[in-house]
């Protein structure tokens, strides 16, 4: 039950953050809350199922680039989502890449606050 919580905590808090990705850059648009969570539900999705194989296959020119090369994929998975749904769209790709950099950095910062307040007090 507990682990249930947590997953839906996570959710909201990723919405969250993709609507604070869509008021600080111009080319991100989010109608709504309800269209932030299913936004988000489908970024979780494609970065659990489709990242990693992207990742995998494009390892040579990732290594070469010293990593760099992932955030061309995040751009592009962000851009992607961006253009299948409606209610959350991102005009280009360098607005994806700013999406995608940015949202990461929110989602870790909520879920990471998330988690500090959630932790039991040992004294």
């Amino acid at each position: 039950m507990k682990m249930q919580l947590n997953l839906l905590l996570i959710w909201v808090l990723n919405a969250l953050a993709l609507i604070a990705v869509a008021s600080f850059v111009p080319g991100i648009l989010v109608d709504s809350f309800t269209d932030a969570l299913i936004a988000a539900f489908f970024l979780g999705l494609v970065n659990t199922l489709i990242r990693p194989l992207l990742l995998l296959l494009t390892l040579p020119v990732t290594m070469l680039t010293l990593g760099l090369f992932i955030f061309v994929i995040n751009g592009l998975l962000f851009w992607f989502v961006g253009s299948e749904l409606k209610g959350f769209a991102v005009d280009s790709f360098w607005h994806g890449v700013w999406g995608a950099l940015l949202y990461s950095i929110f989602s870790w910062a909520l879920s990471s606050a998330a988690a500090q307040l959630m932790r039991p007090n040992k004294k």
